[in-house]
């Protein structure tokens, strides 16, 4: 007893600190920024190995390859598909695996430790076995997954939480790709949802340390590009542009069609869960075409930047890229198009690049910058970050006047993506599941003003067929504002208005129920207070009654009232995002 005791009181002392101490909380961050660069480099390193396995592969890159010697080994592909159902059968039915912006949006930054192992396992099976996915997303769910399940032993507040897990999630992604920067706007951008002082500091220790940890196992960074380093003019920004309008076009396109896909398999399937199986079938005439259409790309995007083919060459892998990735997805292999649009991106940059000079209107571009230029802008129309991108550009190149022009093609990009879709590609995804989602901000406290835990339960009934005279013994003025009629049964059948019912002109022997308003309209337990408010103004009413699946009524909720717990949620959330307490 002695010894848990003491054990209790220093779990409580670390806790206490953890609150009080801004230094502490940085070392926390650090911390999970040196597990989720162990988890980067492990995850890499399962991908890298299984398609090394199982293609035969030395030094190269999957999607290096100009063609493969043994075709018979894309039989993996379908093979790896049954891989991912297995996972999925062995976690059991039921809601799909918390990812960390749902996370973050919705549940405090709480994320169950065995949907993280869940969703790592799948995506190192679907990359390892060739299926057109990336990584990135289960770098950041790793990250984010080991800062949430140490925050909740901690028994951080709900907005260090949050904190910390983007934390963990940008650590990943920064130190896959060597960027420190880039890593920490991927936490602020894409899962913590803001910017504040009070995050800069402990994000920033994250990824610096996960990007030193895989520098010291000795790995490459994921994207090496080379510029032409020279000065940018007024026609490079305006390619850039409409090259920004062209990838947010792409970019929609690409979102849309992965759902579509996804219902065309889901018909075709009658809703088997094998659709993976189906999916690498159909992989495998894509990448007998090229195996460029394969894995996440990075071997393609090199090779491709470093040989400049031609545009009809650029624009037949750019549609087999897309068609491999939209089946990927749609058929249920776990992963993300973080990459895949950076190589997307990337032929259309240079495709673009060469078609102007081309077309004999005295305009040079170099396709190497534009290549950079339609990476960026593609991958924020589907993943969203104009500044990740913009960072990792500047990470990557070191070429500080290329930048605004990446910077100016990914803000086209991304205004244009939000006004016409509203949605980066793992916000859709949340969306086309039932999620309100748009964004990774904190709405999660948004679920609990719900009108069951916001209503009264203090009302006065009535029965319905009471008259006016026995309404107004059982509810005096001064005694209550207002009664619910109810039938024989209990059902609800309408509000009525104390003063109403004792206005002198009215006939103590008429029935009381005439004067009932707002009987067919009512609020569900369940309802949030998005509904419940736009209810209110929709029907002009004060208050109305909540009842349950048999129309009974369990509670009142009056307008004035939910419009006050919602700005006082609004103010609570606000004082968390800049770390109030």
């Amino acid at each position: 007893m002695g010894y848990t005791h003491r054990v209790s009181r220093a779990g409580l002392r670390l806790r206490r600190w953890l609150r009080e101490s801004e230094a502490a909380f940085i070392v926390l961050a650090a911390l999970v920024g040196c597990a989720a660069g162990l988890t980067t480099f492990a995850q890499s390193t399962l991908a890298l190995g299984m398609q090394r396995l199982i293609y035969g592969l030395g030094i190269t890159r999957l999607s290096a390859l100009a063609s493969f010697e043994h075709p018979w080994r894309l039989i993996a592909l379908p093979i790896g598909g049954a891989a991912v159902v297995a996972v999925a059968r062995a976690r059991g039915r039921g809601r799909a695996p918390v990812d960390v912006v749902e996370a973050n949006a919705l549940h405090g930054g709480r994320i169950p430790w065995r949907d993280n192992l869940v969703i790592a396992a799948q995506t190192v099976l679907s990359n390892g076995c060739g299926a057109s996915v990336g990584l990135e997303a289960t770098y950041a769910q790793m990250g984010g997954g080991i800062a949430s399940w140490l925050g909740q032993r901690l028994h951080l507040r709900r907005a260090d939480l949050r904190r910390l897990v983007g934390a963990g999630a940008g650590a990943g992604v920064g130190a896959a790709f060597g960027a420190p920067l880039a890593g920490a706007f991927y936490a602020f951008e894409i899962v913590i949802g803001s910017y504040s002082i009070a995050e800069v500091a402990p994000v920033m220790a994250a990824s610096l340390a996960g990007t030193l940890v895989l520098r010291r196992l000795g790995t490459e960074p994921y994207l090496i590009a080379v510029t032409s380093n020279e000065a940018r003019t007024l026609v490079d920004y305006g390619a850039a542009v409409v090259l920004g309008l062209i990838c947010a076009s792409v970019g929609i396109i690409v979102m849309r069609l992965v759902t579509r896909a996804e219902r065309l398999l889901q018909g075709a399937t009658r809703g088997s869960t094998w659709r993976p199986v189906v999916g690498g079938a159909l992989l495998i005439p894509i990448a007998l075409v090229s195996p460029q259409a394969l894995s996440a790309g990075h071997g393609a995007l090199h090779l491709d930047l470093m040989t400049r083919p031609p545009v009809l060459f650029l624009l037949v892998i750019l549609g087999l890229k897309i068609a491999a990735a939209v089946v990927s997805l749609a058929s249920g292999f776990r992963g993300g198009l973080f990459f895949a649009s950076l190589f997307i991106g990337s032929l259309a940059g240079q495709a673009f690049a060469q078609a102007l000079n081309q077309a004999g209107w005295g305009i040079t571009l170099d396709p190497s910058d534009f290549a950079l230029v339609g990476m960026a802008a593609l991958c924020v129309s589907v993943v969203g970050g104009p500044m990740t991108l913009a960072l990792l550009t500047l990470e990557t190149t070191r070429d500080f006047p290329l930048m605004g022009v990446v910077l100016t093609a990914a803000l086209i990009s991304s205004a244009v993506t939000r006004e016409a879709f509203g949605y980066s590609f793992s916000t859709w995804r949340l969306h086309v599941r039932g999620s309100d989602i748009r964004s990774p901000r904190d709405i999660g406290w948004l679920l609990n003003l719900t009108a069951e835990r916001m209503m009264r339960r203090d009302f006065v009934a009535v029965p319905r067929d009471a008259t006016i005279g026995t309404f107004c013994a059982e509810v005096p003025l001064g005694s209550a504002s207002k009664a619910v009629l109810v039938d024989a049964e209990g059902a609800y059948c309408g509000i009525v208005q104390s003063a109403a019912a004792h206005a002198p002109t009215l006939d103590p022997a008429e029935p009381v129920a005439p004067l009932a308003r707002f009987g067919e309209v009512t609020l569900a337990p369940d309802a949030g207070i998005k509904a419940i408010l736009a209810l209110f103004d929709a029907e002009g009413a004060d208050e109305l009654a909540v009842v349950d699946d048999r129309a009974r009524v369990i509670g009142v909720l009056g307008e004035a009232h939910a419009r006050r717990r919602y700005l006082e949620e609004i103010e609570a959330a606000q004082r968390r995002m800049f770390g109030e307490a």
